[in-house]
């Protein structure tokens, strides 16, 4: 036998042991919980923050004055504020300007002198931000106190181009981004020092859930710390040293959770025909019947032209033709299904679509073969 026949022969044994050892290999464990992903501390958020801007330095495709005159009061009050004052009953033809609002995210421990993101939104009738810059902008919080200036070049992902009654555009032109575009004047003060514990709020109201949590922090940290008070809230006693308690935080945050299998849901969203089904949902004997019925109406102009010599006159009418149209649904008998395998597979056998899964899927919870909450987004 040549060597490259042996080689060969190697080369496809091998592949056949790899091939078998992947249908009996177990899959890895699925990593458990941390307390940092089901709950956060009582007071440690972000804030948001707005603010109205102008946008300046734009190609013809800024605000119309007659459509936005907010953009020439805005424009009015800035150069005011530089010792320009415009005289009064002034028109300006402001195609290079367009009024904007900034919003933006304060995280929290933030502090003066930090940067972060901000979002520009386009509020007259401004063709496209593309090539704008963002004057110095005041960001506001709810207490209506500055909390951030916003200045910087705007980031449009989107182009666009039109002439002669055509227009072509790529994604979005009258909304744009300012990466690090915002300087924290104040931070704002967070309750995480305050009283001798803290609270952890679960981002899901759930008691088998909040126990978990509880006893995950008094296995580690010793009995009687933590105490869940409902489904939502843990009440955790901290030490009173700031560095102590920063360290106790860290520690707790990624303990691990032995949480059970979570309730059956289906989310359902009619806008866009998706579904999207939890680990828990079953499946009990059913049998479901699928059809659909069209109806097509479509609609033919027709000229009516009078005789010669006659007084009547030219009309145009309209034909219509209907039609209906019904598929036939045979009777499908769906077996019980205790894994979401088996559940896909059961709702691919009847051949619908999204669309038609939606309306199935309710017939099949008030049946009572669905074994699974049904929520609608």
């Amino acid at each position: 036998m040549h060597t490259t026949d042996k080689l060969l022969r190697a080369a496809m044994a091998l592949a056949t042991l790899a091939a078998s050892a992947a249908l009996w290999w177990p899959w890895p464990a699925q990593a458990a919980q941390r307390i940092k992903e089901v709950a956060a501390v009582q007071g440690v958020r972000s804030n948001q923050l707005i603010g109205y801007g102008l946008v300046v330095g734009l190609d013809g495709t800024g605000d119309q004055t007659a459509q936005a005159p907010f953009t020439q009061q805005g424009l009015n009050s800035m150069l005011q504020q530089m010792g320009i004052t415009v005289p009064p009953g002034t028109t300006m033809q402001l195609k290079n300007i367009a009024a904007v609002l900034v919003t933006a995210q304060l995280p929290a421990f933030a502090q003066p002198g930090q940067q972060i993101d901000v979002g520009v939104s386009s509020i007259g009738n401004a063709k496209s931000l593309r090539g704008g810059t963002l004057v110095a902008t005041p960001l506001k919080g709810a207490d209506g106190q500055v909390y951030a200036v916003a200045q910087g070049g705007l980031i449009v992902g989107g182009a666009g181009a039109s002439a002669g009654g055509s227009k072509v555009q790529i994604n979005h032109l009258s909304g744009g981004r300012v990466p690090q575009g915002a300087t924290v004047e104040r931070s704002v003060p967070t309750p995480l020092n305050a009283g001798d514990s803290i609270q952890l709020d679960l981002n899901a109201a759930d008691f088998n859930t909040a126990r978990a949590v509880a006893q995950a922090i008094n296995a580690a940290k010793g009995a009687g710390v933590a105490q869940a008070l409902d489904g939502r809230v843990v009440r955790v006693r901290a030490p009173m040293e700031m560095d102590a308690r920063v360290s106790f935080l860290a520690d707790i945050e990624n303990l691990p959770l032995e949480l059970a299998k979570p309730a059956a849901k289906i989310v359902l969203n009619p806008r866009t025909g998706s579904i999207v089904l939890n680990q828990a949902v079953t499946l009990a004997p059913c049998a479901v019947a699928h059809g659909s019925l069209s109806v097509t109406i479509s609609s033919t102009p027709v000229i009516s032209q009078p005789g010669a010599l006659s007084s009547g006159e030219t009309v145009v009418k309209e034909k219509a033709d209907i039609s209906i149209s019904q598929q036939g649904g045979a009777i499908i008998a769906l077996p019980a299904g205790a894994q979401l395998a088996d559940v896909v597979k059961a709702l691919n056998s009847l051949g619908a679509t999204p669309q038609d899964l939606l309306a199935i899927l309710q017939a099949m919870k008030s049946a009572g073969a669905l074994q699974a909450e049904l929520e609608v987004i």
